[in-house]
């Protein structure tokens, strides 16, 4: 029987891998009247992940009795980024129900809830924004103003209600990490907030105020923690280019603590 000889296939180029940490992102879910339940996410947040060099991965509301099926999925993750949406529901934190708080559906706010206690069990690098920061503060045993025109009427204006784009200054604090991150002890953010941390959680500090007061970020007292809430957008496209680098130093912080996944570059 004769032999067969193959064709020797030329060599193929090699492929460079790239290994990104994997950065958890929370979706909001939508369950208004006449409107079929869905999710919604800002392309913002993936799109500066990936810039930033991480591999964004969603995070699935799963339902209350499911979320446990989650912990294989959230141990893949080397960060979590907690994005914003509608207000926390303040009965749940001993505070009450005013027609100026729009809560999130009860679905969001379960796995937030179950994401905040993964993350702080294990002090996951941690990006908050917009209620996000909020939530880290509140988990942390703090408490929020629900409607900065009631509750603090010497505050500024922080939201347009047209909806156009609304714009301020923010001052850093000295020898925070948010100072080590923006290197300026000044940032002009864009703001749509009505509500804003009153008093802080435990271990947590402001990391930055509006000219008012209102306290506008909070990290942790923790050094070995990247645990950073913002209560401007830095995802949105009226964002500073600036606010390119909380993002590169987040995922540059996760990259240091866990996982990641080799992708083709």
């Amino acid at each position: 029987m004769a032999s067969v000889r193959t064709k020797e296939s030329k060599s193929t180029p090699s492929v460079r891998s790239v290994a990104r940490p994997v950065i958890g992102i929370n979706m909001d879910v939508i369950a208004e009247r006449g409107v079929t339940p869905h999710l919604r996410l800002n392309l913002g947040y993936l799109d500066a992940i990936w810039a930033a060099g991480g591999m964004p991965l969603l995070i699935p509301p799963l339902r209350k009795d499911s979320l446990s099926e989650l912990d294989s999925l959230l141990e893949r993750l080397s960060g979590v980024l907690l994005t914003g949406g509608a207000d926390m529901d303040p009965r749940r934190n001993g505070q009450s129900l005013t027609a100026a708080v729009h809560p999130m559906p009860e679905r969001r706010e379960e796995v937030d809830r179950y994401l905040l206690a993964w993350i702080f069990q294990r002090k996951l690098p941690v990006l908050g924004i917009g209620v996000g920061m909020q939530q880290l503060n509140v988990f942390a045993g703090g408490t929020l103003f629900l409607h900065l025109p009631h509750d603090n009427p010497r505050a500024m204006p922080h939201y347009d209600h047209t909806g156009a784009p609304h714009r301020h200054m923010v001052l850093i604090e000295p020898n925070t990490r948010l100072q080590d991150i923006y290197g300026t002890p000044e940032l002009r953010v864009n703001s749509m907030h009505h509500q804003a941390v009153h008093q802080l959680g435990r271990r947590m500090r402001v990391a930055a105020r509006s000219p008012d007061g209102v306290v506008e970020a909070i990290e942790s007292t923790d050094p070995n923690w990247f645990c950073v809430g913002v209560q401007w957008h830095p995802e949105d496209e009226t964002a500073s280019a600036l606010d390119m680098q909380i993002f590169e130093c987040f995922v540059q912080a996760a990259a240091r603590s866990g996982s990641a996944l080799s992708v083709a570059a």
